[in-house]
């Protein structure tokens, strides 16, 4: 691994750690997700660096997994609360 790769991927891992401390701390859900996305991208690109430098490309395979799965995750949950505003409007009414 070249130096400007490890200095990115410890930038990355940083990164990771401070999304991760985060996560614990979130003041609401919605805040949560955001950071577990980025997580989740963070983690993809530590694993498209890696398979990059060390010349394994079934980490690009991983990689897109991962960014599937965190696209489903923030679809999910917005349409989970977009309609739990739709309920809370009509009881409002």
């Amino acid at each position: 691994m070249t130096s400007f790769g490890l200095v990115l991927a410890v930038f990355l891992f940083t990164n990771l750690l401070v999304a991760l401390l985060w996560v614990s701390r979130g003041p609401t859900i919605a805040d949560r997700l955001l950071v577990a996305l980025l997580f989740a991208t963070t983690g993809v690109a530590l694993l498209l660096l890696l398979a990059y430098t060390e010349s394994v490309p079934a980490l690009v395979d991983t990689a897109l997994v991962f960014a599937l799965l965190a696209t489903i995750t923030g679809a999910a949950f917005t349409q989970r609360v977009w309609q739990q505003g739709e309920e809370e409007d009509e009881r409002s009414c």
